[in-house]
C-alpha cells in the first residue's frame, strides 16, 4: 500500500457566489506552502468556523463547527472525476481543506482517527452533502443530483489533538471502529436509503453528532 500523505493544504480565498444569500462564498480553495494551525473551531454558527486558521466560512448555517472542522478529498476521486467529466479538475476545487493521496478517504470507517504529521489527530464524521453553491462552483449540469449519486463525498474530520498540517505531512489510521460502515456507504444511506440510515442509530462508535443528525433527519 502506498504512503498516505497530505498532498495540498488548502484555504479559502473569499469570492462572490449567486448561489445563495449568503452573497460571498470560501468554496474557493487554494493551496498554501508553509504550516497551518488546526484546532477545534466551537459551535457552528457562533465558533471560530472552519477548524484552519487563515480559512474562512460564509454559510455558517451549513458549514463549519466541530464536526465540520477540516474537509479531506483524494486525489485518487479527482482523478476519477476528471475521467467523468472530461476536464481537468485543480486540488481544493470541492473546497476541501486537505487534498490527499495514497489514502482511502471514502472507505474511512465512520468515527475512524488520523494523525497528520507529528501532532495532528482528526477524526471522520461524515461524507460532505452537495449544495447549490458546489453546483454553481463547478458550473456543471444537475451537479448536485450526479455527486449525490456516487460514493466519493469526501469526509469531514472533527479535531481530536490540535496541529500543525502541511503538504507532504503523512496520514496514519490510528483507531477503526469495529462497526465497519463506511463514509461513503453512510453518505449513500444518508441520501436515498433511510432504512439503512436508522439501523446505523445502533451501532457503537458512531459519532455523536452525526447520531443527533440522522434523528433529526428521521424525525425521531
Amino acid at each position: 500500500m502506498s504512503r498516505a500523505t497530505v498532498l495540498q493544504v488548502n484555504l479559502a480565498v473569499p469570492e462572490k457566489s449567486d448561489a445563495k444569500n449568503v452573497g460571498t462564498t470560501g468554496i474557493n480553495k487554494q493551496p498554501v506552502d508553509h504550516p497551518v494551525a488546526v484546532r477545534a473551531p466551537g459551535p457552528k454558527r457562533t465558533g471560530l468556523h472552519s477548524g484552519l486558521v487563515g480559512d474562512q466560512i460564509f454559510d455558517i448555517e451549513h458549514h463549519g463547527g466541530d464536526d465540520q472542522a477540516v474537509y479531506a478529498y483524494a486525489r485518487e476521486d479527482y482523478d476519477w472525476w476528471e475521467q467523468q467529466l472530461g476536464r481537468e479538475l485543480r486540488g481544493g476545487l470541492f473546497g476541501e481543506n486537505l487534498t490527499t493521496e495514497g489514502l482511502d478517504v471514502n472507505g474511512a470507517i465512520l468515527g475512524e482517527t488520523w494523525r497528520i504529521g507529528d501532532e495532528l489527530v482528526l477524526q471522520t464524521t461524515f461524507g460532505r452533502i452537495p449544495c447549490a453553491t458546489f453546483q454553481w462552483k463547478m458550473g456543471e449540469p444537475r451537479w448536485v443530483k450526479r455527486f449525490g449519486a456516487e460514493r466519493r463525498p469526501g469526509a469531514y474530520l472533527r479535531v481530536v489533538q490540535p496541529g500543525d498540517v502541511r503538504a507532504g505531512d503523512e496520514v496514519r489510521i490510528l483507531d477503526r471502529p469495529a462497526h465497519g460502515v463506511t463514509i461513503g456507504d453512510s453518505y449513500h444511506a444518508w441520501l436515498h436509503d433511510a432504512g439503512r440510515l436508522r439501523e446505523y442509530l445502533e451501532l457503537d462508535g458512531l459519532p455523536e453528532g452525526l447520531r443527533a443528525d440522522i434523528r433529526r433527519k428521521l424525525r425521531l
